[in-house]
């Protein structure tokens, strides 16, 4: 008699990995658009098509999917930068293989800018659980690497004497700010700021700038922000 393989659906305990994921993104989406106060575990269920007893059997509330959300936001960034910094390269262009990889991330991931933003406003007004925690693991390790690059190229004649605790935050915001305005951009010029042509012009003016910002006059921009 012929076997026949039965395939459990994918909102399931036999796909633990798929259903999972598919939790998780479509949590991305429920958070990037209303926030933790405003996110529905129903929708997120919903959306990821699973039942909500699925849902809580990987996480026990909404919390918990929240900090999930939070990891896979700033754990991807974390890993895309980490690999641009272990580059074997001079201080130029290793800086500006970290600046291409933060900006390269973000604009492949929309949804994470209001996410990071909202994680902030709540920290501001000391409601965040996660903060602490997300500062630690990430961007720490981050502020770090980034300065001890800075102080390299300061060192090697190739950078302005810049102090790190200033450059890195307004570096980080001319890479980010964009994004996080998209929609005001978008009514301010009538066209799409998030176009792929409109983006790989941002790309290059974002290069420039932190190239004119923080290179000593004379030094040229290198391979470090290809495409």
């Amino acid at each position: 008699m012929k076997t026949v393989a039965v395939k459990s659906r994918l909102g399931s305990r036999g796909h633990p990995e798929e259903s999972r994921a598919a939790i998780l993104q479509a949590a991305v989406a429920e958070f990037s658009r209303e926030g933790i106060a405003g996110a529905r575990t129903d929708a997120i269920a919903r959306s990821a098509r699973v039942n909500k007893a699925l849902l809580y059997y990987y996480f026990k509330d909404k919390g918990a999917i929240y900090g999930a959300v939070l990891d896979q936001v700033f754990g991807g960034l974390a890993q895309a930068i980490q690999i641009a910094l272990s580059e074997d390269l001079p201080p130029r262009e290793k800086l500006l293989a970290y600046v291409g990889a933060h900006f390269d991330y973000i604009a492949s991931h929309p949804q994470y800018p209001p996410i990071v933003q909202g994680e902030m406003s709540r920290a501001g007004r000391g409601r965040s659980g996660q903060f602490e925690r997300i500062t630690r693991q990430y961007f720490q390790p981050l502020f770090s690497r980034v300065g001890a690059l800075l102080e390299q190229g300061i060192a090697a004649g190739e950078f302005r004497p810049v102090d790190p605790k200033d450059f890195i935050p307004s570096m980080i915001a001319v890479i980010v700010f964009y994004f996080s305005s998209a929609p005001v951009f978008r009514m301010i010029s009538g066209t799409d700021p998030m176009s792929s042509s409109r983006i790989a012009q941002r790309r290059e003016a974002v290069l420039d700038f932190i190239s004119a910002a923080l290179f000593r006059q004379g030094d040229q921009r290198s391979q470090g922000g290809r495409k």
